[in-house]
């Protein structure tokens, strides 16, 4: 009897629970860690926009309108903006309408500062041979395409950098609506 009090004393029983909680603690962190599932990525919905696409008409003294049903992402000013350059820059779709800059021409990039546009043309655009006519046109369809909705000014840049002049017209200043009204 006395060696089964020994045998069953406190120090005993709570060495053994230990042992046993030890034994299991070892057993889980031995097993592999179950496979986590596949995350499921969703790709952002794309969503049509009409927006207000300007051209020259067929003599370059006029500009016309075309709304345009346009993809994005998102519809925030930015990408709007960028949506509908891209739209500019592939050309009219009704007839009697002008593209501004030959087929295959490279989207302007746009960036937003407040109510203030900044359009930076691609390099290709100094080497357009047009007129002051042509240059006038090209840069009074973008000014009306970006401030259609909403916006106080574009400036224009080349490369991401300021420049003076695109042929003979004078970029140090923003361009506004009212720069293009008689358009």
């Amino acid at each position: 009897m006395n060696a089964i009090k020994r045998l069953f004393s406190l120090f005993n029983v709570v060495t053994l629970l230990l042992l046993i909680a030890a034994y299991t603690a070892y057993q889980t962190v031995q097993k592999p860690p179950a496979k986590p599932d596949a995350p499921k990525l969703q790709l952002a919905q794309q969503r049509d926009v009409k927006v207000k696409v300007y051209y020259s008409d067929a003599q370059v003294q006029s500009m016309k309108a075309e709304t345009r049903t346009v993809q994005v992402t998102q519809e925030n000013p930015g990408a709007l903006a960028q949506a509908a350059l891209n739209a500019w820059a592939g050309g009219p779709s009704a007839a009697g309408n002008l593209a501004v800059v030959p087929k295959g021409t490279a989207a302007p990039r746009v960036y937003i500062r407040g109510a203030h546009y900044f359009v930076d043309l691609p390099s290709a655009y100094l080497n357009l041979k047009y007129g002051s006519g042509g240059h006038l046109m090209l840069l009074c369809t973008l000014t009306r395409t970006l401030l259609e909705t909403r916006g106080a000014d574009v400036t224009f840049l080349v490369n991401g950098q300021d420049v003076e002049t695109l042929g003979q017209l004078d970029l140090r200043e923003a361009f506004t609506r009212q720069d293009c009204a008689d358009q």
